[in-house]
């Protein structure tokens, strides 16, 4: 059976069916090294780069002679549109709706021809794009004549997570279309984890020369050696993976999330951007005190990509966008699968290995040393909004912040404010004005040394912002805390100071709310005093 591919990417969605045994006549993909990338590890197929709006849209004739006749179309429009990660899922979804339209035309127009041969479609996406397509789509709809209709949420169609089909990754994605339904291959108890892949593939540093066995393929084997864009490390500096770890760790309503990963379940979702610094940052272990960002081989083998698919990028953040952005070859060969068994056609019973395009020139990252990136200075309007670390009671949390600044005016100041309530637009925040006598006289001395001790070091408010927005390194020689060294000093002499017991006990405040937990009030108590006294010397 025949496949033609859009919006095909490095060629994920393709590679299921391709070890299904299915012919792939067309692809076609408006990003070169994607396009590149599929005619390296598919050579002899027809794949362009090209707009597929622009295709969609082209005269019959024209069309025709393009786009060949196929019984199955498989397609997986950009979703950066519809992701959460894109604005919080507030981004513009023009694009993407205008992308996947020209998909569905393209369906729609082959559908219709008559002695149509298409048999099934399949469109692929993240779960939220089901909230922005139609129940049905009729030829007018689509900018055509004619009364074809297409029901895509019908059948199928469905939210399916590539980990119940034998990858070791946590990806949930919405299929929809004309298709059978696909079968899980795996159980919640049979997952392949995160270990899995990081045991068959074995440390980057590895010098040893022995055959590595794919954990997604068993039948393949290849000798470390020629094993591609696996042998380097890249490690992050202090600064990036302790970012990433407040933010995985101390995130208050988005809770917690593991650090580094968690390696006996599969990995999280494989993004398109392998970054350092964010709560999605995948981070493993790398030696005592020490983390590093996964290899391109090794997100590729969490996405189930065989270990004999090449990524034919010029630098390892394109390599891996090809990987964040493809379709696991797994779930999309259960979908072939059930395709092929719809059809009543064989299914290979082995896997059928990749034959590259010698012509084409591989880049490898083998080898290739990248040193642990230096920290920058913020800009002199840089914003902050931070929690005492770790000091999350009864969803009360105390923040410092420099967001009641003006900057356009040049009025610089620091606030502490207590945020109480979880979830996202649901915080609320308050500064009562309380006095010290809320605090027991067991700790007021001192809660009082400790703060005139800091206030000793304090300035004014735009003498702390240019703290905040130098370096670590350059904090370090001027002798100084910025707002995450003060804070942290904040909460470790919270934990000197009161047992667990006594920071969850609640006390009375005289304000709104009545009650607060001792550790959330002194610390309040200790911020507001250190920011007062900043802001009379501004």
């Amino acid at each position: 059976m025949r496949v033609a591919d859009f919006f095909c990417g490095g060629g994920g969605f393709s590679e299921g069916f391709r070890q299904a045994g299915f012919e792939i006549v067309f692809a076609v993909d408006k990003w070169e090294p994607a396009v590149t990338t599929y005619r390296g590890n598919k050579p002899g197929v027809n794949v362009i780069q090209d707009d597929v709006i622009r295709i969609s849209l082209l005269p019959d004739e024209e069309f025709e002679a393009l786009v060949p006749d196929s019984e199955v179309i498989i397609g997986s429009p950009p979703c950066q549109a519809f992701s959460h990660s894109n604005k919080s899922g507030n981004g513009d979804k023009t694009l993407g709706i205008q992308l996947i339209e020209a998909y569905l035309r393209i369906i729609a127009r082959k559908k219709a021809k008559p002695n149509s041969v298409l048999r099934y479609w399949v469109l692929e996406n993240v779960p939220a794009v089901k909230n922005y397509m139609k129940k049905q789509y009729t030829a007018e709809d689509l900018g055509l004549q004619g009364d074809i209709i297409l029901r895509p949420h019908d059948g199928a169609a469905g939210i399916y997570n590539a980990k119940y089909f034998g990858a070791p990754t946590n990806r949930k994605r919405y299929l929809c279309g004309e298709f059978p339904v696909p079968q899980s291959t795996h159980t919640d108890k049979t997952l392949v984890t995160l270990r899995d892949v990081l045991t068959s593939l074995g440390e980057p540093t590895s010098t040893s020369e022995d055959s590595i066995q794919d954990v997604n393929y068993p039948d393949l084997q290849m000798d470390r050696k020629d094993i591609t864009d696996h042998r380097y490390v890249y490690e992050l500096a202090s600064f990036e993976w302790e970012t990433a770890k407040r933010l995985k760790q101390d995130k208050g309503y988005m809770g917690k999330m593991s650090f580094p990963e968690n390696l006996d379940k599969p990995a999280r979702t494989v993004m398109a951007t392998m970054t350092a610094c964010a709560r999605e940052a995948m981070l493993l272990g790398h030696g005592e005190g020490k983390y590093r960002l996964p290899t391109v081989r090794e997100a590729a083998s969490m996405m189930s990509f065989p270990i004999d698919y090449r990524f034919y990028g010029k630098s390892k953040a394109t390599k891996h966008t090809l990987v964040g952005n493809a379709v696991p070859p797994k779930l999309s060969y259960a979908v072939a699968k059930a395709i092929l068994l719809d059809a009543r056609e064989k299914i290979p019973e082995k896997y059928i290995p990749i034959r590259h395009d010698p012509d084409i020139e591989f880049y490898n990252l083998n080898g290739v040393e990248f040193s642990p990136k230096k920290e920058k200075p913020r800009k002199d309007n840089a914003k902050f909004k931070y929690h005492i670390p770790y000091l999350i009671l009864s969803a009360y949390r105390v923040e410092l912040t420099n967001y009641h600044s003006d900057f356009k005016k040049n009025l610089i100041k620091w606030d502490a404010e207590i945020h109480y309530s979880q979830g996202k637009d649901k915080a609320k925040f308050f500064t009562p004005d309380f006095s010290e006598s809320i605090i027991s006289p067991l700790y007021l001395e001192k809660v009082k040394h400790y703060i005139a001790g800091k206030c000793d070091k304090v300035t004014s408010f735009s003498r702390f912002q240019q703290l905040f927005c130098m370096t670590t390194a350059q904090r370090t020689v001027e002798k100084q805390d910025g707002p995450y060294e003060m804070l942290t000093d904040i909460r470790q002499f919270i934990d000197t100071l009161l047992t667990a017991e006594e920071k969850a006990l609640l006390i009375n405040t005289n304000a709104q709310p009545q009650q607060l937990p001792q550790a959330i009030a002194i610390g309040y108590f200790i911020l507001k005093s250190i920011v007062i006294r900043m802001g009379g010397l501004s």
